[in-house]
């Protein structure tokens, strides 16, 4: 059969980026089985239920048929009573059939909303559970088509799909079984219709699952597109952007409607071909019945119920094709809700502890893409107790550095310590016990002030809330709410301005109590004069801890015992503020600029 080429590869599309993985069909045969126990029985029992619809349903062809049988023979007084017999079970089996039919459809519908449901804890618990780095680099668009698109196409496949192909695969089982046993010569006439379902179906399913892949794929590059034009904004504006950044849009919303385009089209070809089976079904059951029944090999009654048995399976087979094709979309989206299973979420050794305070890099190189270190040679070793400020131009590495230092990254090449164990091989739980990174971005979860709090200690008493809002000088605004620590924030309750939000972020990072901080331009959202009072609030906080602050502001490297200045991914200057100054070096210059 020819057809048309799916769309042509662009050498432009996102094929390279970092993204989080597909799950392999092994990893998504494994997830399947696991929710089938999980629901063993719910599903078991829908098949009982299922099954007895599907027997009523064909108590009317035969009966029909004994009807149809009766009344061509000729009817007596006997028959006739027959006959009202006859009717009177096939009311009833009207009866159960419309009784059992209503469980069927109640039962799918509660094992797909039950599925689903495990499905997105499933997914939202693995998440969580990975390293942060490696949604970083995944990046905002991947992740959001995966928790919004693929969550919605899967939601009609839990909830319908599964069900019904189950209950479709039941139905054509029972009624070929009923041929069989109800009319066997025409049995094999249905068989005739099978090889152009084979091939049509064949065909289809060969190119579906590949294209359906590529579809979502470049629904998540739109996405991506969109998302980081939109959190980016300004800057495109800035540098006038605009006109590539609405390019860039175009062209992968070109590649995504192709790809939707060739699915379609697929699609338009599948579905005459199964609408010529049914007919073809139909035809030979009635031209092989009709010269059976002039033969007299069988009767017009059992003519009849295989004609009705055989349209009955127009449904089911239907069902079947129908869900199946949507199972190709969910299993694509399936597979990449899944995918996360295949990431180690913490591959750290759980024993693995450090002996100390002391953090110490060595040689360190780190990149994000291979090939292109955005740090190179960096050592580093900052004694228990140090307040060290990371400073230098914008993209010199700063962040990087102190992510490497929180354990949010592992370095290329060189190590990373925390009283000599290295963090890369700690577990995460364990590394977070030590050491906090609180960065210029925050979250204000939907729910009481006090749940946002207790995200950081789940033990802490409402005095030790007070005490960390205290500390970050957040507790005057908060005991202005009308409810206190019960108030509810974020999206439908009190909207807290940016700079409310991020003393949050640091009220959870005094209610933590690590002894090792990494603050990376953490009171960015704060006016100076605002900044400078919160900081120092802070020191009183802080004090006795280690101390790796990320900032613009050069106040706050005056404060630090100790500066590093990051320049093209290396550390160029370290020393006090004193010292530094006098050396007339890169921070002198920084340090003259800021004051004028």
């Amino acid at each position: 059969m020819i057809g048309v080429a799916p769309p042509a590869y662009d050498p432009a599309a996102p094929t390279t980026a970092e993204t989080l993985p597909v799950g392999a069909p092994a990893t998504v045969r494994a997830y399947v089985a696991e929710l089938f126990q999980r629901h063993r029985r719910a599903f078991l029992a829908l098949v009982a239920v299922n099954t007895v619809a599907v027997v009523s349903s064909m108590a009317g062809p035969y009966l029909l048929g004994s009807l149809v049988q009766h009344v061509s023979d000729g009817a007596t007084a006997a028959r006739e009573l027959h006959i009202e017999r006859i009717v009177a079970l096939f009311a009833l089996a009207l009866v159960v059939q419309a009784v059992f039919v209503h469980q069927v459809r109640l039962r799918g519908a509660m094992l797909g909303e039950r599925m689903l449901a495990d499905l997105r804890e499933d997914f939202l618990v693995r998440a969580v559970g990975l390293p942060p780095g490696v949604l970083e680099r995944a990046g905002t668009g991947d992740l959001l088509s995966r928790i919004t698109t693929d969550i919605d196409r899967l939601a009609s496949a839990m909830r319908e799909a599964v069900p019904q192909l189950a209950i479709g695969v039941v139905w054509v089982v029972l009624l070929l079984g009923g041929l069989v046993v109800t009319a066997p010569p025409l049995a094999p006439a249905v068989l005739i219709a099978v090889p152009l379902l084979v091939v049509g179906c064949r065909w289809y399913f060969r190119r579906a699952p590949s294209a359906y892949r590529s579809e979502a794929a470049g629904y998540a590059a739109v996405a991506a597109v969109l998302a980081e034009t939109v959190d980016a904004g300004r800057t495109v504006e800035a540098h006038r952007l605009a006109a590539r950044r609405i390019d860039l849009s175009d062209r992968r919303v070109r590649e995504w409607t192709a790809w939707e385009r060739y699915t379609l089209w697929l699609r338009s070809v599948l579905f005459p071909v199964i609408n010529a089976t049914h007919v073809t079904v139909l035809c030979s059951v009635l031209m092989i019945g009709g010269s059976f029944v002039l033969q007299g090999w069988i009767g017009v009654g059992q003519l009849t119920t295989g004609a009705l048995i055989a349209q009955m399976l127009v449904d089911p087979v239907s069902l079947i094709l129908r869900w199946y094709d949507e199972l190709q979309v969910a299993q694509v989206s399936l597979a990449r809700l899944v995918g996360v299973r295949d990431i180690e979420p913490d591959a750290g050794d759980g024993s693995l502890a450090p002996d100390g305070r002391d953090v110490h890099a060595d040689e360190v190189h780190f990149g994000y893409r291979a090939g292109v270190d955005v740090l190179r040679k960096v050592s580093l070793e900052v004694a228990p107790g140090t307040r060290l400020a990371l400073v230098g131009p914008s993209g010199a590495g700063k962040s990087t550095l102190g992510r490497l230092l929180a354990g949010i990254y592992a370095p290329r090449s060189g190590t990373v310590t925390l009283g000599g164990a290295e963090l890369s091989r700690m577990s995460a739980e364990r590394v977070r016990s030590h050491v906090a990174l609180v960065n210029q971005e925050h979250h204000v979860f939907v729910g009481a002030l006090r749940d946002n709090l207790l995200l950081a200690r789940t033990d802490a008493d409402d005095a030790e809330l007070w005490a960390a809002l205290g500390a970050v000088d957040a507790d005057g605004w908060a005991r202005a709410l009308d409810d206190g620590l019960d108030t509810e924030v974020g999206s439908g309750g009190v909207l807290l301005t940016p700079a409310q939000a991020q003393q949050i972020a640091l009220a959870r990072l005094v209610l933590a109590d690590p002894h090792t901080l990494v603050l990376d331009e953490a009171t960015s959202l704060l006016d100076p004069r605002a900044a400078r009072h919160l900081e120092r609030s802070l020191a009183r906080v802080l004090d006795g801890r280690t101390v790796v602050a990320i900032a613009h502001r050069l106040h706050t490297a005056h404060d630090a015992d100790v500066i590093a200045v990051v320049e093209n991914g290396r550390i160029s200057e370290l020393g006090s503020h004193d010292q530094l100054v006098v050396a007339d070096g890169a921070y002198a210059a920084l340090w003259r600029s800021w004051h004028g």
